[in-house]
């Protein structure tokens, strides 16, 4: 639950966005009121999803549909507000999707499931985009203690990562030994 703190937040600016474009598309010289409904609905609609998503089944999947909705509406008004001459609501337009887009990855990454890896070479984290390898000759330490899992770095630096798969006394010495077997 700590993963969706921000997500009210993009909503809201998703949805504030859409409530700008209902004035963009009723100001117009020709109002179209028809596209002027369906942002006002959807901006109300992004405004509320996040406190109506944590009643849904699968949130991670409802916060996907819903963002890459977003994503493409904003696209599709880009389009619509360079047609009708507004090249810098546009680029506005694009630039906002492009954001959401990444937020959507971000968000989808965050969601799946997370896994250390530890070999004989290195320790192997998960990142946005790729994975990183700690080689255990820069480690002055490693221990798991009470759903921590603590990296202590020799330019003192140290990386904690919170550990949500329970795991019993016997596995948490087992990994705490194959560590220390490892820095010596």
């Amino acid at each position: 639950m700590t993963r969706l703190k921000l997500q009210p937040v993009m909503h809201g600016m998703a949805g504030i966005l859409f409530l700008f474009n209902v004035m963009g598309a009723y100001k117009l010289p020709k109002p179209n009121f028809l596209l002027a409904a369906f942002y006002l609905l959807l901006g109300i609609g992004s405004l509320v999803f996040p406190f109506i998503m944590r009643k849904l089944k699968n949130v991670s999947s409802a916060n996907t549909l819903m963002r890459c909705l977003q994503v493409l509406v904003l696209m599709i008004s880009a389009l619509f507000f360079l047609s009708h001459i507004q090249p810098f609501v546009a680029l506005f337009q694009i630039i906002m999707a492009l954001t959401l887009a990444y937020t959507t990855y971000a968000e989808y990454k965050m969601f799946q499931p997370a896994f250390m890896e530890l070999t004989n070479q290195c320790i192997i984290l998960p990142t946005l985009f790729s994975t990183k390898s700690i080689s255990w000759k820069d480690l002055n330490n490693v221990i798991l203690r009470d759903d921590v899992f603590t990296i202590d770095f020799k330019n003192n630096k140290v990386l904690q990562l919170e550990v949500l798969q329970d795991i019993d006394q016997e596995k948490m010495t087992a990994i705490n030994d194959y560590c220390r077997g490892r820095l010596v």
